[in-house]
């Protein structure tokens, strides 16, 4: 959108262009952190070959699961995928792609994608699946594999607070993955808590700065709690 003012009021607007094909990243960590009202619009448009990066997919019927369900992804790039036993489901039947990565791997990849470098060496999977068809390379006699880095079309991120220029603070573990997704999107949405006026966010506590951002929306979170453990009192 044009302007310095970010803020849209209708999902449709959050989510326009996005098309089939298209590869979006998704932040959040587990269910801690994820843009909830992006996930599910995207989720009732039906925009479906989506190559999905996330940490993981969400749960059975939450989260990016829900995009599982209706068979909206068609290769998933993760680190975890523990928790749904349908993305299990797909992936023996050969109806799911998937690439799995070490998390660190998987931060770092988005990180360069988000500064512009187009691929870096790491030790992280020397020696084992992860290196496999990748260039390897020794500095200080030890091995180091190449990690391409990653961008998307659409970046769906959540943040805890936002003025209307699109400047981000995120709140505890909800950070997470948001940051550096946030970075890497051709066209980076931000669902939000709470929108404040120009000026009221402290310039030493914002975390992502409205650059980066280009559409920011007001949601209404559940915050899920994925897997609950209870002590008798």
């Amino acid at each position: 959108m044009s302007g310095f003012n970010k803020v849209v009021t209708t999902y449709d607007e959050a989510l326009k262009d996005l098309k089939d094909d298209m590869t979006v990243m998704v932040g959040g960590f587990g269910l801690c952190g994820i843009p909830e009202g992006l996930i599910e619009h995207v989720c009732k448009r039906g925009i479906k070959g989506l190559t999905c990066i996330s940490n993981n997919a969400g749960i059975d019927n939450f989260g990016l699961g829900k995009w599982l369900a209706q068979r909206q992804i068609k290769m998933m790039i993760a680190s975890y995928v523990g928790e749904n036993i349908l993305f299990e489901e797909l992936l023996l039947k050969g109806e799911l792609q998937v690439t799995l990565l070490p998390q660190g791997s998987l931060a770092e990849k988005i990180r360069a994608g988000g500064a512009g470098i187009p691929a870096f060496y790491t030790a992280t999977g020397v020696g084992t699946l992860v290196a496999q068809g990748k260039e390897v390379k020794h500095f200080n006699e030890r091995a180091y594999i190449l990690e391409e880095s990653l961008k998307a079309d659409f970046s769906l991120i959540k943040a805890w607070r936002a003025d209307k220029m699109g400047n981000l603070i995120y709140r505890n573990t909800a950070m997470n993955f948001n940051p550096m997704m946030a970075t890497a999107g051709e066209i980076t949405v931000a669902e939000v808590e709470e929108i404040v006026e120009v000026g009221m966010l402290d310039p030493n506590h914002i975390h992502t700065a409205g650059i980066y951002v280009d559409r920011v929306i007001q949601g209404c979170f559940e915050k899920r709690i994925e897997q609950k453990t209870c002590r008798r009192s």
